[in-house]
């Protein structure tokens, strides 16, 4: 009828359904994101600004200010390459596997297998040590707001491995009895952090009266390592790597996403975007408002940016309320980090990749979340978080076996990629998120950024080194390497599936209803589904 609104008769999810159907798997989890609470939830994972500050202690001593905003800067434009590259593949394929689906379906088929198997043990070594990584600052952040308000109280480092717990089992039971509220909550974690991000550079920026001038901000290099001034600078990669790391979040949730084929590649790529720009703002403002910065890296509190906070308003309180509004944040990002890690453990399983896999592939069918994969990661962050018992570097360790364990897995696709043209097995992403003829020069450029870093977060960060200060991360990827082929060898090799790769391209195709045929008022037909077999 004219005037009338025709009738939207077509869920988008069946689409997304079907394409995951055409990769092996049943649709099981519930899709509850739209885009905003997925941009929200990869954001609230990504939160540049606040990690930068979690980790702001890698950066004061390893090259200062200078190191920091100029690594920050070419680290975010690289990173780009590497979230464009990762956004076309989840276009085409939005599956909860992410990074070793991609490599299974990508990769030539003489060795996409074993790719992805590996590649599935580097990407989930990397979420779960980031979720561990995560406890531990929160846990910093709450005891260095006690150190402060009560000065004679000593912060011990079994401390922090406990409050670090309580931050890992409180985001356990929300992810186990509230998985309904994660989109509602991924919402107001974006709001919240926004709105706290311009709070605290308002606050330091207006309360501080003694700034550093722009000599030390953007020129002066500080060394507290012990070693040479290139190798230094090399060591402060860490921090911004750190903070632009995790944007591939999207990407596991995608099968809780309405419209994750559209939607998941622009939430990659929207949380590097905020975080660049979020970042930077936040970097400039606390390195002119940071005082001596030897005093700030020996803070009592343990947390630099606590003693940043406190030299600038100069007041207990407002250094507390400052405090306080990163470390919601940071306990937020614990329940999302445990979302993320438990879908890359439940897609793992679920390909046959893990021991014991038909336990941890199961899902709860009431609240439609993967019980026991959320508490084996669980298990597995209390274990990496516990490292900090046995060693003083045991933090740093964690965040290089954290973000080396990202970078790798997020260079494995872009690798199978490479590999895959310059062989003859190049695959036409045909998702609605193409990069046409620029893919293959982000995929390049990206991996090489990829594969320099990842060489990087192997090496001491104190000299002269000593058993307590070792960086054991070549020793942790090594054991997680050598495990993956292990176990390909003994059972991966037989059992482990991947998706299947035999379709290119699914379409939706409207089917009209011809003279007399039953359809809706409007005339308007309905809907199917076809796929195109190419052969894969």
């Amino acid at each position: 009828m004219a005037g009338e609104t025709p009738v939207k008769v077509f869920d988008e999810d069946i689409h997304e359904d079907a394409v995951l159907e055409k990769l092996g798997y049943q649709q099981e989890l519930k899709r509850s994101f739209g885009l905003l609470g997925m941009i929200g939830f990869s954001f609230s994972i990504v939160t540049s600004w606040t990690a930068l500050g979690g980790v702001l202690i890698v950066g004061v001593e390893s090259g200062g200010p200078p190191v920091m905003i100029y690594s920050w800067i070419g680290i975010s434009i690289v990173t780009l390459a590497v979230a464009y590259s990762m956004a076309e593949m989840c276009s085409a394929y939005p599956v909860a596997g992410g990074q070793y689906s991609w490599v299974a379906v990508l990769a030539p088929p003489q060795i996409s297998r074993g790719m992805s198997y590996v590649t599935g043990w580097f990407m989930i070594t990397g979420v779960l040590a980031m979720g561990a990584t995560n406890n531990s600052i929160g846990a910093n952040f709450i005891l260095g707001q006690a150190n402060l308000s009560f000065p004679d109280y000593t912060i011990e480092r079994w401390h922090t491995v406990l409050l670090a717990y309580l931050i890992a089992l409180t985001a356990t039971v929300v992810n186990i009895y509230g998985p309904h509220l994660l989109d509602r909550i991924s919402k107001g974690i974006l709001i919240w952090n926004i709105v706290s991000f311009f709070i605290v550079i308002i606050v330091i920026l207006a309360t501080n009266d003694h700034k550093q001038p722009a000599s030390f901000v953007f020129h002066d290099f500080q060394n507290f390592t012990g070693f040479g001034t290139a190798f230094t600078a090399i060591l402060g990669l860490l921090q911004s790597a750190f903070g632009m790391c995790c944007y591939d979040a999207g990407a596991h949730l995608t099968e809780e996403m309405k419209n994750a084929s559209k939607d998941a590649p622009k939430a990659i790529v929207m949380s590097v975007y905020i975080g660049a720009v979020t970042g930077f703002v936040f970097l400039v403002s606390v390195c002119f408002c940071i005082g001596d910065i030897s005093d700030t890296a020996a803070s009592t509190t343990g947390v630099p940016l606590i003693q940043i906070f406190y030299d600038s308003t100069q007041s207990v309180v407002g250094t507390c309320f400052l405090a306080s509004l990163v470390t919601v944040i940071v306990i937020v990002c614990a329940n999302a980090l445990l979302a993320e890690g438990s879908r890359s453990l439940f897609a793992f399983a679920r390909d046959h990749g893990l021991p014991f896999s038909h336990v941890f592939a199961k899902v709860e069918k009431k609240r439609q979340v993967p019980v026991y994969a959320i508490l084996l990661a669980c298990v597995v962050q209390l274990a990496m978080n516990s490292i900090y018992f046995g060693t003083l570097t045991g933090f740093n360790t964690v965040i290089s076996i954290a973000t080396e364990g990202f970078y790798l897995s997020y260079a494995m696709p872009l690798l199978a990629r490479i590999i895959a043209r310059f062989t003859g097995h190049a695959h036409v992403l045909e998702g609605p998120y193409s990069l046409g003829k620029w893919g293959v020069t982000l995929n390049v450029i990206g991996f090489v950024f990829l594969l320099f870093t990842s060489i990087t977060f192997n090496f001491p960060t104190v000299n002269p080194v000593d058993q307590g200060n070792m960086n054991y991360t070549s020793a942790a990827i090594g054991i997680i390497g050598l495990i993956s082929i292990v176990t390909w060898l003994t059972t991966g090799r037989k059992h482990f599936t991947g998706p299947q790769v035999g379709v290119e391209n699914v379409n939706i195709v409207k089917e009209p209803h011809g003279p007399g045929e039953k359809g809706d008022s409007n005339g308007s037909g309905s809907y199917g589904i076809s796929f195109d077999n190419n052969g894969g």
